[in-house]
């Protein structure tokens, strides 16, 4: 059983980046799009948020170096660390999982130290790389994204975004652990 699901991933894997490119420029040539030239409006478009969100992106990574320098983190992983030892997450794994909502370069940091001092194919580099894909940046995304268009509000999308973080790391867990 275990083999068929890593031979289904590795499958899947290989296929998908390729399958999405080619159904993206079908349906543009179906629908009679200049597939090139919207894009590279899309892109024109982009980069105006890019200057946009500038300040946004400083705010975000000053509180996020601020929450890491005072020993927040540390505290919190040691409150949390009996609570993933019942889940089957290795304790070395929470600084990933916590850090990844706040900011996509500090959980790459992370996720490279725990490579390089567990290796890439140890079951807490395969569970940080798993983390990795299958959450978001819910905290960055949203003072970038929210920010440019100048809303206030975010309702109910911190929460929402939370939840699918905490789904995301659960199903990276059960996974992780399932295969290996």
């Amino acid at each position: 059983m275990n083999e068929f699901f890593r031979s289904l991933i590795t499958i899947v894997s290989v296929v998908a980046i390729p399958l999405m490119f080619l159904l993206f420029l079908g349906w543009g040539l179906i629908k009679k799009v200049k597939v090139y030239e919207v894009f590279v409006e899309g892109a024109k478009d982009g980069f105006t948020v890019a200057i946009k969100i500038i300040p946004y992106l400083v705010a975000m990574l000053a509180a996020i170096g601020i929450f890491r320098a005072s020993g927040a983190l540390d505290l919190l992983i040691t409150v949390l660390a009996p609570a993933t030892a019942l889940i089957g997450m290795p304790p070395e794994t929470l600084p990933m999982a916590l850090m990844r909502p706040l900011s996509g370069s500090g959980s790459l940091g992370i996720m490279t130290e725990l490579m390089k001092v567990h290796g890439p194919d140890s079951l807490i580099g395969i569970m940080a790389s798993t983390m990795y894909g299958s959450s978001e940046t819910t905290f960055y995304v949203l003072a970038v994204y929210f920010g440019a268009v100048s809303i206030k509000n975010t309702r109910h999308a911190v929460p929402t975004g939370l939840i699918a973080d905490l789904a995301g790391m659960l199903a990276a867990v059960w996974i992780v652990n399932l295969l290996f």
